[in-house]
């Protein structure tokens, strides 16, 4: 009965649960950026007053080094589980500006979609989350379970500041489960739970040559340019077949179990309209690899950025002074971030010509690859929730993305993590256009509220 009052209230909030997502869609809350600090500060307290609006109680906003953490939590049974609900409210950047078809932070509904950026990568979806505990409270005055919201502002550059955050707040959030959206769909009304996460570690690269901009016509052909240097190293990471010729890259790597591979070649994956839906006619896998098994079980090196000398409209012939690079790696289970920072700083700093200076500078952040067995309760409370809402079968799959707080939440806490993700293929998350499919929003807000009572 609960559980019904709970779905009927939650159909009959749809127009005002849209007006919240896109007010907090408003907010430029993009961490990366220090000029939007104050907006990072404004969008937290704006979290804090949707779970104080939701009937959580204890809801705080916590200062760091950082963008704020917010909590907010319902505990009234001292004899039923808790879960801990994560999400993050800080966003990409939004270049480039002028592939929006409307301004980022002015959300746009139209066929069945809000644009706006965050609006899949996480505000969409930790939204969900706020509206189906909400829900619950107003219906029916109570949860089945207790519950504990974190939800912080930094996840987008790597949580810097959240391990000290959650070891000083321990007792806080001590849960049994967590539960985190921040993932997709397989395909829109085909929910899936996700089982592995690829881990990530990042490196910024400087190569350095004369002292200062040089006339290229003056001095090229005697002094080496920085970008074709640059150039050089970057493109001998890999061979023609996709190799990462890093020496001890793979020394970790644990080839996927034909089991795992008849798994992945089951799913109802047509390899055409995935790269169709992001614009190529072709893959460019790893020699011997699926696409599938490329995306969520094997390691990447990517240059996520490129840049020196002169850039703007027209022509200005220089030598630069210097060249840089933005790096990412996806890592797999047993790779240790630190080990692969190290292994490429060595690979990097052997093959550098002795005609320029290379810095490479490691950021904060990162994390370790994880995997979850998908014979846990939670797994099939969540699978019977998900395929109850939608109506469809609901799929394990992998996600070749990182999400830092997972592999953090079970070494401090000892627990395992539900990955339930509402995005759908061209939600463009990190890219222009960024969207949200609301009726996915609104069907999977009802699988949350059901998992609530299955758990």
């Amino acid at each position: 009965m609960g559980m019904d009052q709970s779905l009927n209230y939650l159909r009959s909030s749809r127009e005002r649960h849209l007006g919240d997502f896109c007010r907090y869609l408003e907010f430029p809350s993009i961490s990366s950026l220090p000029e939007h600090a104050s907006d990072l500060m404004d969008c937290a307290r704006h979290t804090a007053r949707l779970l104080v609006e939701a009937g959580l109680d204890d809801v705080k906003v916590h200062d760091l080094e950082g963008p704020p953490v917010v909590t907010g939590s319902w505990k009234k049974w001292p004899d039923r589980p808790t879960v801990l609900i994560y999400g993050h409210y800080d966003v990409q950047p939004v270049d480039p500006l002028a592939l929006w078809h409307h301004p980022p932070f002015a959300p746009h509904v139209a066929n069945d979609r809000v644009f706006a950026r965050g609006a899949t990568d996480d505000k969409g979806q930790i939204l969900m989350h706020i509206h189906a505990v909400g829900a619950i409270l107003k219906a029916t005055g109570s949860l089945p379970i207790n519950v504990v919201f974190l939800i912080e502002g930094e996840e987008e550059i790597g949580s810097p500041h959240l391990d000290a955050f959650l070891t000083t707040h321990r007792d806080l959030l001590r849960a049994d489960l967590a539960i985190i959206s921040d993932s997709s769909m397989w395909g829109e009304g085909m929910p899936a739970i996700t089982t592995s996460l690829r881990g990530l570690t990042r490196l910024e690269m400087t190569v350095t040559g004369p002292q200062c901009d040089l006339h290229s016509g003056s001095f090229g052909g005697a002094i080496a340019n920085p970008l074709e240097v640059m150039a050089r190293m970057l493109a001998a990471v890999k061979d023609q077949g996709g190799r990462i010729q890093i020496p001890g890259f793979y020394d970790q790597v644990t080839p996927c179990p034909e089991s795992l591979r008849n798994e992945l070649l089951a799913l109802p994956f047509v390899p055409d309209r995935f790269l169709k839906d992001v614009g190529v006619a072709h893959s460019w896998c790893e020699e011997g690899y699926s696409i599938l098994e490329c995306l969520w079980h094997r390691p990447t090196f990517e240059i996520n950025g490129m840049w020196g000398g002169f850039i703007g409209p027209g022509s200005k012939t220089v030598l630069p002074s210097k060249a840089y690079a933005k790096i990412s790696m996806r890592l797999v289970p047993d790779q240790s971030p630190d080990d692969i920072v190290a292994k490429t700083v060595a690979f990097f700093q052997s093959i550098a010509p002795p005609w320029v200076q290379v810095d490479i500078h490691h950021p904060k952040g990162g994390s370790p690859a994880i995997r979850f067995a998908d014979d846990l309760p939670s797994f099939q409370a969540a699978k019977r929730a998900l395929s109850e809402s939608f109506q469809h079968q609901t799929y394990r799959v992998g996600e070749g993305g990182t999400i830092p707080i997972v592999a953090k939440i079970k070494d401090l806490f000892g627990i395992d993590t539900l990955l339930l993700g509402f995005g759908l293929a061209d939600s463009r998350p990190h890219s222009p256009n960024e969207n949200q499919h609301l009726p996915t929003f609104h069907t999977g807000t009802e699988g949350l509220v059901r998992l609530l009572h299955y758990l």
